[in-house]
């Protein structure tokens, strides 16, 4: 990802309370925090900021959304790249991400 910013943290996935709810990492918040001081004029709407994500070998173009809740940005996982990392619920995941 040449030009962009690479992020590596450890963290375990989490799946959202409602029906059918979605899959998430949570970044770090002192990760977040310093992705939202440096980048934040690069948030669209909702504190969407678009970025590229790595699982493994995986990579996919993605995006992370601000959690104003949580203080920190969260990344969706989809089903795609769940069966492909073979990826379980509160399994510890190492994750790149580039902004």
């Amino acid at each position: 990802m040449e030009g962009k910013i690479k992020y590596e943290y450890s963290t375990k996935m989490w799946k959202d309370a409602l029906p059918g709810g979605w899959h998430f990492v949570s970044l770090p918040k002192t990760l977040s925090k310093e992705i939202r001081d440096n980048f934040q004029w690069q948030e669209e709407g909702w504190g969407r900021m678009k970025t590229f994500a790595q699982i493994g070998e995986i990579v996919w173009e993605t995006a992370i959304w601000f959690d104003t809740k949580a203080n920190t940005y969260i990344l969706p996982i989809k089903a795609e790249i769940r069966k492909k990392t073979k990826l379980e619920l509160h399994q510890e995941i190492d994750m790149h991400i580039w902004i």
